[in-house]
């Protein structure tokens, strides 16, 4: 991590949304470059540009079962009148030695097969009687078969034009073309380009190693039976797929009880396979608010910007947060509210940049758009905070989806946007442009 961000002083101070983001993302480092293999480097940031050492296809080759032949031979051929010519061998896919066409002569070509010399073009198995008498749709690759030195002759029934059914070298790419541009998220595609021009490894930033620790002693693990006053465990499901969602290789860590010690082991247990931490609950005011307790004095004071700062934000949901760094190596942690919504919301507005962040990528954040508010009522909104509501987002407008409780979990399922409502807005009404972040 960088040295924390100028951070405003003292303990009542209330953060701002732009403000705390800017702190975090002031602060968290991309992960330093490593080379991977291929498949291993899949979702993760290329660091250095790309060049082609060859050019794709790396020679003219045929884009069908055919015949490579020479243009004149096939002039003004048609049912009627057949171009026949004299079938001088056969040319697979990998063939190293190519028996040249001369006039009146074809070659029986494979698609991908090099373009043999003397061919200025290929004619699709389809135009000729398969050289066999068989007819104009006869097996190309049966033929292939027939004894050594049954080649014959074959009829073609169309002319062809010169370069027909050829990819020509380079076509794909040339030799010296960027490839892929550093910063490109390598997916199927990309690893496909780096297969196809020889490259077998990689450099990129890793994906980042995201530990989630959800704490409550009220927490059961899903598909236990609950006793009373217990609820089970969500927030750690949700935000480990969320981390998994941004880029990142996140592990879930079964609830922690409300005891400050069993906390702190815990997370120092997990330090050694994280680049982030991310909390979710106890980090309020409550008399069992083990987050704060737990970890509010692991600073190393002699090290700027070490421990986590607790800090009430101007918004709704998600107004208690946590941010700083733990252990000998100063993992950035998230300390995240444990309502399922604050924690939700908190996760895409802070710690899905700070993923991103680590990850080396230019644009960190969701895409927003402006959509039209529909409602039957003015949406209200407390003063002083920007709230995030839950909605559904299509064709430019928006539908508020549930209340703006917290722990509205069914609602959330169904939303693929938040609406934001400004911390100087009280009250929209139907029809008003609002802004909207696209979780989708």
């Amino acid at each position: 991590m960088r040295n924390a961000a100028t951070r405003p002083a003292g303990p009542d101070h209330v953060w701002s949304v732009d403000e705390h983001l800017e702190d975090i993302l002031t602060t968290v480092r991309p992960l330093e470059p490593i080379e991977l293999q291929l498949l291993d480097a899949q979702g993760c940031v290329l660091v250095d540009d790309v060049t082609v050492p060859l050019s794709l296809p790396p020679f003219d080759n045929s884009s069908m079962d055919g015949y490579a032949v020479r243009v004149a031979d096939v002039a003004g051929a048609s049912e009627e009148f057949p171009a026949v010519l004299e079938v001088v061998g056969d040319v697979a896919a990998g063939a190293a030695e190519l028996t040249p066409v001369g006039p009146g002569q074809a070659a029986r070509i494979m698609t991908g097969a090099p373009l043999p010399p003397g061919a200025e073009a290929v004619v699709p198995v389809e135009w000729t009687d398969g050289g066999l008498g068989e007819g104009p749709v006869a097996g190309m690759r049966a033929r292939s078969l027939a004894p050594e030195g049954a080649e014959g002759h074959v009829r073609v029934h169309r002319p062809a034009e010169a370069r027909a059914h050829v990819r020509a070298r380079g076509s794909d790419v040339k030799a010296g073309d960027l490839a892929l541009e550093a910063g490109t998220v390598l997916g199927p595609p990309q690893i496909a380009l780096l297969a196809a021009i020889g490259r077998g490894t990689a450099r990129v930033r890793p994906r980042p190693r995201v530990v989630v620790v959800s704490t409550g002693s009220e927490l059961v693990q899903p598909g236990e039976a609950l006793g009373s006053g217990q609820i089970y465990d969500s927030n750690s499901f949700a935000l480990t797929a969320a981390a998994r969602d941004a880029g990142a290789i996140a592990y879930r860590v079964g609830a922690v009880v409300d005891d400050a010690d069993t906390l702190r082991a815990t997370i120092e247990d997990q330090l050694v396979r994280a680049d982030l931490l991310v909390t979710t609950g106890g980090v309020s005011v409550g008399a069992y608010d083990v987050v704060k307790e737990a970890l509010a004095h692991v600073g190393d004071e002699d090290v700027p910007g070490s421990g986590i700062d607790f800090r009430k934000l101007a918004m709704q949901p998600g107004k208690p947060q946590g941010f700083g760094a733990i252990g000998p190596d100063h993992t950035p942690l998230l300390a995240l509210p444990g309502n399922p919504v604050s924690s939700y919301v908190s996760f895409e507005l802070f710690v899905r940049p700070a993923i991103r962040t680590l990850m080396g990528l230019k644009d960190v954040h969701r895409p927003s758009a402006t959509a039209t508010l529909r409602a039957d009522k003015a949406l209200s909104s407390p003063k002083g905070r920007r709230q995030f509501l839950r909605g559904t987002y299509a064709d430019g407008e928006v539908t508020a989806v549930g209340g703006a409780g917290s722990h509205l979990v069914a609602a959330l399922a169904h939303a693929d946007a938040l609406i934001v409502v400004p911390e100087d807005v009280e009250s929209v009404e139907p029809g008003t442009d609002v802004e909207v972040v696209l979780l989708g």
